[in-house]
């Protein structure tokens, strides 16, 4: 392996801060990695927006972070995934991952009724990216989504333990009471934040997959077989974490706080739009 290449960073982007999340088991599985992550906290959030323009942010994110000098790209926001992922593959000469592919093969694996829910943003439920990759897993699953939009605000001002929050899952899962879904995707990066809420309210019997524990799982495979690993420990006296974002450094750092088991002397805020 080139040395040099296995000390790069490895990027990871989101909308906002749900990536986070994404980050956090990256830290946990690969803990001798260094990463530079980015939130866009101008324009998020990106489950209301077009494909174009998700697409037009990301690869603009993509840019940036390939300024940085990293060696891999994790795309941890599932609109991103769902609808920019192809275009960052092919304009980019860098391994690229989202988060929804490594979700979607988990449930397949995991459905024994063959009858799957998926909670998240509007666009990525209607992107139909989830439906797509479960069919080339399984083609007799059945996909059930159902839209949670006020999850991310509730996460955001720290609900996480909350009876406002258990309320708005009870109406949000209500719609899979009465059916045969043994599996939910939490199709939203801020969701395991919440899962134990979720899964109360699913039920024992209802398996979570968490799309950012799998990603960060492909994530160790893609390196490897990129060889990619970084096999140095990093020096005590070096910054392994840096953090980028396009507003509110502020804002950004406080929830961070909430999410990673770090905690971050700040955020530099950059102006995305110059790439």
């Amino acid at each position: 392996m080139d040395t040099e290449m296995g000390r790069r960073p490895i990027g990871v982007f989101d909308s906002g801060v749900g990536g986070l999340t994404v980050l956090k088991e990256l830290i946990r599985q690969l803990p001798n990695e260094r990463y530079v992550y980015f939130g866009d906290m101008a324009r998020t959030p990106y489950g209301t927006k077009s494909k174009q323009t998700v697409t037009r942010f990301s690869k603009q994110i993509a840019s940036f972070l390939q300024s940085q000098g990293v060696k891999a790209i994790v795309i941890a926001c599932n609109t991103a995934s769902a609808v920019a992922l192809e275009d960052i593959e092919r304009d980019f000469d860098l391994p690229v991952i989202g988060v929804v592919k490594p979700g979607a093969k988990t449930a397949a694996d995991t459905t024994n009724s063959g009858h799957i829910g998926l909670i998240g943003t509007e666009a990525c439920i209607s992107s139909g990216i989830y439906e797509s990759y479960l069919q080339t897993y399984r083609p007799d699953v059945r996909l059930t989504g159902r839209a949670c939009p006020l999850f991310v605000s509730l996460v955001e001002e720290g609900c996480i333990e909350d009876p406002v929050t258990t309320e708005i899952a009870r109406r949000y899962l209500s719609a899979f009471k009465d059916t045969d879904i043994d599996t939910i995707i939490m199709g939203c990066t801020h969701f395991p934040m919440i899962e134990d809420t979720i899964q109360r309210v699913a039920g024992e019997n209802v398996r979570l997959v968490n799309p950012a524990y799998e990603t960060a799982k492909e994530t160790k495979i893609l390196l490897k077989e990129n060889d990619l690993l970084n096999t140095e420990d990093i020096p005590l006296d070096e910054e392994a974490y840096r953090f980028y974002v396009s507003d509110a450094p502020e804002r950004f750092r406080r929830i961070a706080d909430l999410f990673l088991p770090l905690s971050i002397s700040g955020a530099k805020q950059i102006h995305i739009e110059d790439y």
